[in-house]
């Protein structure tokens, strides 16, 4: 999910500041400052390289070059590039976390809404559920690598699914 290729896309350049609520109707490309809230919740966001976004974030999808403090609620897929830098919780269904990129937070892996959950039958609620195989720093000193060979995972990884 890269910059929109349609012509239906805002885009906001490096010198813009926006501070209060952002919302609209089409996907918008952020290269330049947010603070307050961004909803785009049937549209995508990208934060470019140079963007520096402040605010929580509703849209089907999310990608953070740039940088981002506050939290992503994602329907479809969240996306942190190399050059991002994250620092928040994170609500999706799916999410790429490329190697380089550095994140701060947790991550909510969201079951479809298009299926059903049938009710667990003898297990309980707890019981039931299972963790995802995404690492997440959520200590400031430690250092997780997404992507590569290895499986491995520090000692300060936590994960979580809901």
């Amino acid at each position: 999910m890269d910059v929109p290729v349609t012509n239906e896309f805002a885009h906001i350049g490096k010198s813009v500041i926006i501070k209060g609520e952002l919302s609209g109707s089409e996907d918008l490309f952020v290269d330049g400052v947010v603070e307050g809230t961004i909803e785009l919740r049937n549209n995508n966001l990208v934060i470019g390289p140079n963007g520096q976004v402040k605010a929580n974030i509703h849209a089907k999808g999310v990608v953070v070059q740039g940088k981002l403090d506050g939290d992503i609620r994602a329907s479809q897929r969240a996306e942190l590039r190399k050059s991002a830098v994250a620092v928040g919780d994170v609500f999706t269904q799916r999410i790429a976390i490329e190697e380089g990129a550095y994140f701060k937070g947790k991550v909510d892996i969201q079951q479809e809404a298009a299926k059903p959950v049938p009710a667990p039958s003898t297990k309980s609620e707890v019981e039931a559920k299972s963790t995802a195989a995404v690492p997440v720093v959520s200590a400031s000193s430690a250092s997780a690598t997404v992507g590569g060979g290895g499986n491995s995972m520090s000692p300060h990884t936590s994960v979580t699914k809901g």
